[in-house]
């Protein structure tokens, strides 16, 4: 028997299976507040507005946003088969710059085509999992420098407008959702809570307050949906900065963006809805 033989099947899920998890809507408790979705949030580039690395001058903030049933049952199973077959065990963060650097656990690989296999499978595993984008790209170069600016507040309120706009069309805005963030430092996490409540207690758009949670996650901890967030920040951010350039990644999470059509039009009109650009382009129809 071959390599490829013993490796775990990555998908064990039919598709009718996948239409059931898809569809099945289980009955919530009646005192139940939780929604039916979580949140996961990710980053790439320097939040600061003062300084600007000219081969990266932006900031992207990413929102992965998972229907739980669907996430508990087909997405972790996916990707910790994936962790098994490539390093024998689960007890591996998967974190872009590492990978595209191949540093670390990730200097693993024979070859090029064995490389090239893994990349093959953890954007099939990307591909696979269904859940709903909803990010921002600060464009740093287009904002004067203010000391009491932050590109990750800024971001972070645009963001979790959108999610609101997304979970009414769910009928799910009145019940509280999670959004687990990684956590970054003492004063770093002090400063995105109070900006957080601050946008919750409506400083937004609709002027209302927003049933939302933060959840600070440790570095240290495996969470599959962290680590998807982390996987699609950067691919984001390089669609923005070199739009001519062939993007592979991006191609997938096209199909994942919130839309303005719903999910009967994958991959249109998410510019200015799902995937948001501060400042806004100006040839960005208004939503």
């Amino acid at each position: 028997m071959n390599k490829e033989n013993e490796q775990l099947p990555l998908f064990d899920f039919d598709e009718a299976n996948l239409k059931k998890v898809e569809q099945h809507q289980p009955t919530p408790l009646n005192d139940s507040n939780y929604g039916k979705y979580i949140v996961y949030v990710d980053e790439s580039g320097d939040h600061s507005l003062q300084s600007i690395d000219q081969s990266y001058p932006i900031f992207v903030l990413a929102f992965c946003v998972f229907h739980k049933r669907h996430y508990s049952e087909a997405i972790v199973p996916a990707l910790e088969k994936f962790k098994f077959n490539f390093f024998g065990h689960d007890q591996i963060v998967l974190h872009e710059n590492e990978i595209r650097r191949r540093k670390g656990v990730f200097n693993i690989f024979k070859n090029r085509e064995h490389h090239q296999q893994f990349t093959n499978q953890l954007t099939e595993v990307i591909e696979y999992s269904n859940f709903i984008l909803i990010s921002t790209t600060i464009d740093k170069r287009e904002l004067k420098p203010n000391a009491d600016d932050n590109a990750y507040h800024i971001a972070l309120g645009l963001c979790m407008e959108s999610l609101h706009d997304f979970l009414s069309e769910k009928q799910q805005q009145e019940k509280t959702t999670h959004i687990v963030v990684e956590c970054r430092g003492n004063k770093e996490d002090r400063d995105l809570e109070l900006e957080f409540r601050r946008v919750c207690d409506g400083q937004n758009k609709f002027n209302k307050s927003l049933p939302f949670e933060i959840i600070f996650s440790d570095k240290k901890v495996m969470s599959s949906g962290l680590q998807l967030a982390d996987l699609v920040a950067r691919p984001i951010g390089l669609s923005v900065l070199r739009p001519d350039q062939q993007n592979r990644a991006f191609e997938v999470l096209k199909e994942k963006f919130y839309c303005m059509d719903g999910r009967n039009k994958l991959g249109e009109n998410f510019e200015g809805v799902g995937m948001r650009i501060y400042p806004a382009p100006k040839s960005e129809k208004p939503r």
